[in-house]
């Protein structure tokens, strides 16, 4: 699949991952909750360079990214923050989407992030940055690739 594209495709990646990463940062800001995190950079580059992929879709990015943060905490606090943890961690992170049908690759970071955290999170973490961050870049997703597009995106919400 060739992912090379017109000009105008391209500012909407640039204009989506500004505005998603610059909305989810300022809204950390704003109220001063940990709603960022690196695999959301990930996350920007489906949601505006390659809207219409399956692992693109509102269902996947929102669901894959809290199965995978859930399946890193779960691990964590049965096994700690070591490499066999992490290994075990993104493992069954794929596993669990794969089974769910939620796959969606940049939330197969989530364990590492977690158990690489200078503080392990909570469950709180679930919410906050996961679900309320992922939401934030969906709802750009859905007004930045909307625009002047013969197709619209997203090609399903829940659908499997």
């Amino acid at each position: 699949m060739n992912y090379r594209t017109c000009f105008l495709d391209s500012l909407r990646g640039l204009v989506g991952g500004v505005t998603g990463i610059g909305l989810v940062g300022w809204l950390a800001h704003a109220s001063h909750l940990p709603l960022l995190m690196a695999p959301f950079g990930a996350t920007c580059v489906l949601l505006f360079a390659a809207p219409d992929a399956p692992l693109a879709q509102p269902r996947n990015v929102v669901i894959g990214h809290l199965v995978s943060a859930a399946v890193g905490l779960l691990v964590y606090h049965w096994l700690g923050d070591g490499v066999t943890a992490m290994a075990l961690g993104v493992g069954l992170a794929i596993m669990a989407m794969q089974l769910m049908g939620v796959v969606h690759p940049p939330a197969g970071a989530n364990p590492l992030v977690i158990m690489m955290a200078p503080q392990v999170p909570g469950v709180d973490f679930l919410l906050t940055p996961v679900a309320s961050g992922a939401v934030v870049l969906v709802v750009v997703a859905w007004v930045i690739n909307n625009p002047g597009r013969a197709r619209r995106w997203p090609v399903y919400w829940w659908r499997a």
